[in-house]
């Protein structure tokens, strides 16, 4: 049976502790030779929601708060938990004393307040807290203090979140566009070579928590000398260099490579992370042929969801065809809207398409092969466009130039990508938020979003919740494919490694 000889326990919604790993310390030293997907467009882990960018530089930076195993916002730089008014309004933070940046001297509340600041100016997530925030400042050397204009439960949580990060850095180093990474994390930059690598190397003065390792939370260790992260657009190849043994990590690897990963066994680990997130069509509200309303209810009406999972993932293992942004028996399961998930009706979207004006012009489609599974989807979605009376233009580009090119309302309609599963719905998509690619902004948005976020009470929320499912699939900002579950691999050397959705190498070594 694949699963069951597949050496990984899931807990929560997709974070991982890999068998074994309460075994004795690893060692520590080496260079470990990590695969990703691509090359980042580049390393600044603000501008950026790409979950590659955050990958990498999480090891850089740090935020004041963070995830547990079990998806609760757990303190990092920050002391503990803030201390909050009786109103929800006026939140205290203490910033940890003695933590040590990567030149050389403390952490303040002043390099805090600049950094949450940028990150509010310029993250599609920071940008939505950003409208909530009446005042931050600090209060003396280690103590930060924000004032909101109104309750905003997702608060913490935004602030926890690897993707868009809010990442803490050295004011000095702090410009529009950021040449010097100056972090507080486990590893500092040390080079990046475009195309070829990113390195990370080991800061000796790094300041660690004092708590056990969970999930991001924690004591955090910097046993490896260096990580070097290597872009490998290929799926095959990331397969055949973990095979090989030439990467000690691979990540997110195509499904139909299980076997040959099991093979590989026991010098390659094949690691498979349950409900790792969901794919998710982006629409270009702002311009082009998808702008209006009525057009992107047609296109949904001639999308089958369940074709596009078939054909991304192949095995239905590894993927759950399902209208509900979340899994049953979590807080937010909702079944709204979901009369118009999957419906793969190509005559009734012509017929919607006609009385919406269409006029023949071409649906541009983005997608990278360097995401296979969003290549596959993007293939038949094409296909069942077509079936409806659309013209297609299928573009294929790598994932850095997509990431550039949604940027641009002018060069798209839609786009293809993926969000890990998380227990706080406004972590993701950032489509939620405020501008990030897609640029939805209608009043029905504000209304439901704003009912959420200004509620407290988690029975409350989840209620509410329905409603912003609705507002989704009325308004077609995007679709919600499905869930699936992904494949990674790594050597048996590679000791302590805990699977997440944003891998990390911190608590990890290399057998001698």
């Amino acid at each position: 049976m694949l699963l069951g000889a597949i050496a990984t326990t899931v807990l929560g919604l997709g974070l991982s502790v890999a068998a074994g790993s309460a075994q004795a310390a690893p060692a520590r030293g080496g260079a470990a030779n990590l695969a990703m997907v691509g090359e980042p467009q580049g390393l600044d882990p603000m501008t950026s929601t790409a979950d590659l960018v955050g990958t990498i530089m999480q090891h850089v930076y740090e935020p004041l708060y963070t995830f547990d195993a079990n998806w609760k916002v757990a303190p990092m730089l920050a002391e503990g938990m803030p201390t909050v008014s009786k109103d929800g309004l006026s939140y205290t933070i203490a910033i940890r004393k003695g933590v040590k940046l990567h030149n050389g001297r403390d952490l303040t509340a002043d390099d805090v307040v600049a950094s949450l600041q940028r990150w509010m100016e310029l993250s599609p997530r920071g940008k939505a807290v950003g409208k909530e925030v009446a005042s931050l400042s600090a209060k003396g050397p280690n103590t930060v203090e924000m004032k909101l204009k109104q309750p905003y439960a997702p608060l913490l949580a935004q602030l926890a979140l690897p993707s868009g990060m809010a990442a803490i850095m050295a004011k000095e180093s702090i410009a529009p566009q950021i040449t010097q990474f100056i972090g507080t994390g486990p590893y500092k930059f040390k080079e990046r070579r475009p195309d070829q690598f990113t390195v990370l190397t080991r800061f000796d003065q790094y300041s660690a928590r004092s708590e056990a390792p969970s999930g991001y939370a924690g004591k955090r260790e910097a046993l490896l000398d260096e990580l070097r992260f290597v872009p490998v657009p290929s799926a095959n190849t990331r397969v055949e260099g973990a095979l090989s043994g030439q990467f000690q990590y691979a990540d997110l690897l195509p499904v139909e490579a299980t076997g040959r990963i099991e093979k590989g066994a026991p010098a390659v680990v094949p690691i498979v992370t349950k409900n790792f997130g969901f794919p998710y069509i982006v629409f270009n509200t702002k311009e082009g042929v998808l702008a209006s309303q009525p057009m992107r209810r047609a296109v949904q009406t001639a999308v089958g969801s369940g074709e596009l999972l078939a054909a991304g993932f192949g095995d239905n293992r590894f993927f759950v065809v399902e209208p509900n942004f979340f899994p049953k028996g979590t807080p937010y399961f909702s079944d709204a809207g979901s009369k118009l998930y999957n419906s793969r009706d190509p005559k009734a979207a012509k017929e919607e398409a006609a009385k919406a004006g269409y006029d023949g012009k071409p649906i541009r489609i983005m997608a990278s092969r360097q995401y296979e599974f969003h290549y596959n989807m993007a293939l038949v979605m094409s296909e069942q466009l077509k079936k409806a009376g659309f013209k297609t233009d299928l573009q294929v580009v790598d994932w850095a130039t997509l990431v550039q090119r949604r940027n641009d309302a002018k060069l798209w309609d839609v786009y293809f990508t993926h969000s890990g599963l998380f227990p706080e719905p406004m972590l993701s998509p950032p489509q939620l938020g405020d501008g990030a690619p897609g640029w939805w902004e209608t009043d029905s948005k504000k209304k439901t979003l704003t009912a959420f976020n200004t509620e407290v009470d988690p029975a409350k929320r989840s209620q509410l919740w329905g409603q912003v499912q609705q507002t989704v699939y009325d308004e077609v900002p995007f679709i919600e494919v499905g869930k699936f579950n992904s494949l990674s691999a790594r050597s048996a050397k590679l000791e302590g490694y805990t699977p997440a959705i944003w891998p990390f190498f911190w608590n990890t070594g290399l057998a001698k």
